[in-house]
């Protein structure tokens, strides 16, 4: 693996850690553990690209989850800038939930 590359990978593992800071908040659950994050893309320019989705298409404080989100991946000093694309294709289902968060939600 390649400098560049590893460095990219490190970054991806900050703002995985920054993102489990994110709850959503009628479940007990942060955002990453929910399967709510489908995919973190970060440039070489540092600038990082987050698909997310949310529990409920209607969801009242989708804005505020989004913010959250864009704000927790740039909290991270080496994100020059975030965008956040929120996308409901494919549909959030509590098969996305991670082992450990069905575990601590009795879903195993």
């Amino acid at each position: 693996m390649n400098v560049e590359m590893d460095a990219l990978l490190q970054i991806e593992a900050k703002i995985i850690a920054a993102l489990k800071e994110v709850y959503d908040p009628e479940i007990p659950v942060n955002v990453y553990d929910l399967g709510l994050i489908y995919d973190i893309r970060v440039n070489d320019d540092n600038s990082v690209v987050i698909r997310m989705t949310l529990t409920a298409p209607n969801c009242p404080i989708a804005d505020d989850i989004v913010l959250q989100v864009k704000e927790a991946a740039e909290s991270i000093l080496e994100v020059t800038a975030t965008t956040v694309e929120l996308v409901f294709d494919p549909p959030w289902s509590q098969d996305m939930i991670g082992e450990e968060a069905r575990l601590e939600l009795g879903l195993l």
